[in-house]
């Protein structure tokens, strides 16, 4: 895609950031915030969910286009799930703990708490929660950050549940897991003021750096995630769910922007052309004998095949808009929503099994010429009608411009159609939560992470790439705790930083080791119980056995300190076995053979102990 001049455009971007906070228990109920395997689970059950009317007597758009997709929602149950994770009892009060992380969060972004936290529902009838709805609380209004391009002002901070985790998609519908819904989750919403992709990347690595700041925010895949709201002059607004990466931001902005004033283009072309879209056709009989095996398996199961005639859109349905996503893509967006496979069109045929024969015959029958293109989709009798009638009712709006959506982020930094646009038609008061006075007077701005950095560095003499590894990590609280306990704060660094990367690199599950495993690997380090080349074996014991306590760890797999006549003994059988590379090298000798006596010890004795006996050896032999 070629650059773009993104104030020509007229580039607006926001960020909504949604962040889990690592919380003792849920939002609204007692359990558990740890997400389980799905294997863990002991029972389902299923539910069937419908949009309602808002207090206005309205029905959000979004929610009724999902009603249209008749689904069977499952949900696994584990020991842990409640009555109120099962929409069988009434929500408690707001978490308190998750009340006081997000009013710090608000202090960190120069936010105004509310004086009272309202709950809402908010409609969600795509199966994410077992009641059809989402509850959330609005915290703090009127912050901002700062960025290199400007002053981004952050317009609101919720307080709400996080959804259940989609686990697959099912014959009759989708598979979720309860163990995620109901997780505290903090919703940051940004101001428009982002105009270019550059920026709306420092933006989100800016949040992201001081909700870690709080040491209270989960960590990991699918614990944080960026929606970007995208918009150019003459285009539209549209909402992109799940970025999952902040190295994924700018791309879709750039990629969106692209998309928008591709979609402009093509719009003007349609106008000029005089483009109109007719109506859907069941054109079964035309490919009773096709080779396609696309549409022969359609047909072998009782389907059908139905198209529909665009006129003046020849050639632009196979337009590019984003990276190997076409016009035609769009279309196939909106008939996947109804179950079909996707569509064919003439911009693409023949292909795909089709002929030039089915091709002009298929314009025949739909009164399509020269000029014009023509959509079908093959599927079931129930199916293709819908997924045809969505497809041409997307090519109409293709007509119009960009239409406003929600659409999800795909891992190649392309988009893809969800749902319209939900409206505040989906929001209405939560009776059953009473109102919470919110008192952010006892609250303290935690440390900066970039503070943090500094004071490593002042204090404990890391260099700056230790110190902002260690800041920046998972174990950052691990950390602290050990060095206030007395442990070296290098031993704990570069076991924290390094060592566990290595070994992460050479497949040792590290995601085995608790803090506990780490703290009493590093007080037997740093007590001389255990030698510091022994540190790498001891955690690989450690996440192969779990099970085990560091010294349990040590004792089995021998890896406590020896005495110096080992250590001797040792040097010595090494020195001798390479006897003539000794004399011929003298100290030159020293690198290679200190690997090897540091093999035959197997990281049971201190390297400095190692080097010093190897350096008396090799010096009585030259």
């Amino acid at each position: 895609m070629s650059d773009r001049d993104y104030d020509e455009l007229g580039l607006v971007a926001g960020l909504e950031i949604h962040q889990q906070l690592d919380t003792e228990t849920k939002l609204f109920c007692g359990c558990p915030t740890e997400v389980r395997d799905p294997e863990a689970a002991t029972r389902t059950f299923t539910r069937f969910l419908h949009p309602t009317r808002s207090e206005l007597g309205e029905i959000d758009e979004a929610a009724l286009e999902e009603s249209r997709v008749d689904r069977e929602f499952e949900y696994l149950a584990y020991d842990s799930t409640c009555l109120v994770e099962e929409d069988d009892e009434p929500p408690r009060r707001l978490d308190e703990e998750a009340t006081e992380v997000a009013l710090e969060i608000a202090t960190l972004l120069d936010m105004t708490p509310v004086d009272h936290a309202h709950v809402m529902r908010k409609i969600v009838v795509d199966g994410s929660n077992t009641s059809g709805f989402q509850r959330t609380a609005k915290i703090a209004d009127g912050g901002a950050i700062e960025t290199d391009d400007g002053t981004v002002g952050i317009e609101d901070l919720m307080l709400e549940e996080e959804s259940a985790q989609r686990i697959e998609e099912t014959d009759s519908g989708v598979r979720y897991g309860l163990d995620r819904l109901g997780v505290p989750l903090v919703e940051i919403g940004t101001c428009p003021d982002i105009r270019t992709p550059e920026q709306a990347r420092e933006a989100a690595e800016r949040i992201g750096m001081l909700l870690r700041s709080t040491g209270a925010v989960k960590r990991g895949l699918g614990t944080i995630r960026q929606d970007v709201n995208v918009s150019i002059a003459d285009g539209a607004r549209v909402e992109i769910k799940g970025v999952q990466s902040l190295d994924d931001i700018d791309d879709i902005v750039r990629n969106e922007a692209e998309r928008q004033a591709t979609l402009l283009e093509i719009a003007d072309e349609l106008g000029e052309r005089e483009a109109s879209v007719g109506d859907p056709t069941d054109v079964t009989e035309l490919f009773a004998d096709t080779e396609s095996g696309v549409i022969r398996g359609a047909l072998s199961d009782g389907g059908e095949v139905w198209a529909v005639p665009l006129s003046g859109f020849d050639g632009l349905v196979g337009r590019e808009i984003q990276p190997d996503r076409r016009l035609g893509t769009e279309l196939s967006d909106h008939a996947k929503r109804h179950g079909a496979g996707g569509i064919f069109h003439t911009d693409e045929l023949p292909a795909y099994g089709i002929t030039e024969a089915e091709v002009v015959d298929l314009r025949e029958a739909t009164g399509a010429d020269e000029d014009d293109a023509v959509a079908l989709v093959a599927a079931g009798p129930e199916i293709a009608p819908q997924a045809i009638d969505a497809a041409a009712r997307r090519a109409e709006t293709a007509i119009e411009g960009v239409p406003e959506e929600t659409r999800g982020a795909n891992e190649d930094g392309t988009t893809r159609y969800l749902r319209p646009l939900p409206g505040a038609a989906r929001m209405y008061p939560e009776t059953d939560v009473p109102p919470v006075d919110l008192d952010p007077s006892g609250i303290e701005a935690p440390e900066l992470l970039t503070e943090r950095v500094d004071r490593y560095v002042a204090e404990y003499g890391l260099d700056d790439g230790l110190a902002e590894q260690v800041a920046y990590g998972e174990r950052m609280t691990l950390f602290e705790d050990v060095v206030d306990s007395g442990v070296d704060p290098t031993l704990a660094a570069g076991t924290l930083a390094s060592t566990l990367t290595e070994l992460r690199r050479d497949d040792v599950a590290v995601e085995n080791l608790t803090d506990d495993h780490l703290r009493d690997a590093l007080v037997l380090v740093h007590e001389g119980e255990v030698p510091g080349e022994g540190m790498g074996a001891l955690l690989t014991a450690l996440a192969e056995q779990p099970e085990l306590t560091a010294a349990e760890a040590v004792e089995e797999e021998g890896l406590g300190g020896v005495a110096e006549d080992e250590v001797r003994a040792a040097v010595v059988e090494v020195v001798e076995r390479n006897e003539q590379q000794v004399t011929e090298e003298g100290m030159g000798a020293f690198s290679g053979l200190m690997g090897e006596c540091m093999g035959a010890l197997r990281g049971k004795a201190d390297g400095e102990v190692v080097s010093d006996v190897l350096r008396e050896e090799i010096g009585k032999r030259t």
